[in-house]
């Protein structure tokens, strides 16, 4: 009897005094060294993309500030002149009327691309026959590009000869004869029309995406209490997607901010400046005049001007408790 007791109280103890292994909680402690996961292993993986964004973001933004510090002329000598390109931007009467015709372009299309691209996601968010061939073919001028688009319309609003005023004279709207490209009104209205219908896509795209992910028990309970179809969208859905309708207005801005293809290729500008928007201006500025300093300051000032706009219409449009 006392040999029994003897033995279990000398397990007792050297169960009692033996340590676990790995710490107290029994599991082993990583090692330092692990060879599957090292210590320089994050800074390894991360270095190529540092790497990329020092070498072609960081280091050009520096010497763009640099230039827009200088009288640089693209071809030949140069000197440093402060602030001056800065403190004249406003001088030149071609990018003051740029900074107007782009704002107005901006507010003429910003809009229409949020409303048609929000009726075309109503449209086709449901999961039923069709909607994926819909999807397709409201996507598919965004995918073709503005720079395609833009080249095909060159021929199609041609007088006499272009599907556009061909349309037009069967409709009796015009007499088939509209000269739209040399005309400033008719211009900038055929442009946003363009992108309007090009880049409602992708307003369609995110927002279709954004609803689709609302419960559908919200719109059930909706239902059950009486909801007609406008107060379902109006208190439901809207405020549910309202950091994607954000979203959607900011990369339309951006793009309204920074247009340049369309005009480039339709109007080249013109006529005269008419049509001319300020990258258009900082292009002419830095790559006709050879002015590359200041064109390098207007465009330092737009990335300015844009971040600040950006800023703005996240707060605005900021998801409230």
């Amino acid at each position: 009897m006392s040999t029994i007791s003897t033995r279990r109280s000398g397990a007792g103890r050297s169960t009692v005094g033996r340590p676990a292994v790995g710490g107290r909680s029994g599991r082993s402690a990583p090692s330092r060294n692990s060879l599957t996961h090292p210590p320089r292993t994050g800074a390894v993986l991360v270095a190529p993309a540092i790497a990329f964004v020092a070498v072609f973001v960081l280091a050009p933004l520096v010497f763009a500030l640099y230039i827009s510090f200088t009288n640089w002329p693209l071809i030949g000598p140069y000197r440093f002149i402060g602030l001056q390109n800065y403190l004249t931007l406003f001088q030149d009467p071609t990018f003051v009327h740029a900074i107007g015709y782009t704002l107005l372009y901006t507010a003429i299309v910003t809009l229409p691309i949020l409303v048609l691209g929000y009726f075309l996601a109503v449209l086709v968010r449901a999961r039923r026959r069709g909607s994926t061939l819909l999807r397709t073919v409201f996507f598919l001028p965004y995918v073709v590009g503005l720079t395609t688009l833009s080249f095909m319309l060159v021929l199609e609003a041609q007088p006499n000869s272009g599907a556009v005023n061909m349309v037009l004279h069967w409709l009796g709207i015009t007499d088939g004869s509209t000269a739209w490209l040399v005309n400033g009104p008719l211009a900038t209205l055929l442009i946003c029309v363009l992108v309007v219908w090009a880049v409602s896509g992708l307003t369609m795209v995110l927002l279709m995406s954004a609803m689709q992910g609302v419960p559908d028990e919200v719109y059930e309970s909706a239902q059950l209490e009486g909801a007609s179809w406008w107060q379902t969208e109006r208190l439901i859905t809207f405020p549910m997607i309202r950091s994607t309708v954000a979203l959607s207005v900011i990369i339309s801005v951006i793009g309204s901010l920074l247009a340049f293809n369309q005009f480039y290729i339709l109007t080249q500008g013109g006529p005269g400046t008419e049509t001319t928007t300020i990258v258009n201006a900082i292009y002419n500025r830095g790559f006709v005049n050879l002015q590359l300093g200041a064109a390098t300051a207007e465009s330092i000032a737009l990335v300015v001007v844009i971040a600040a706009v950006t800023v703005f219409q996240f707060w605005a449009l900021r998801e409230k408790d």
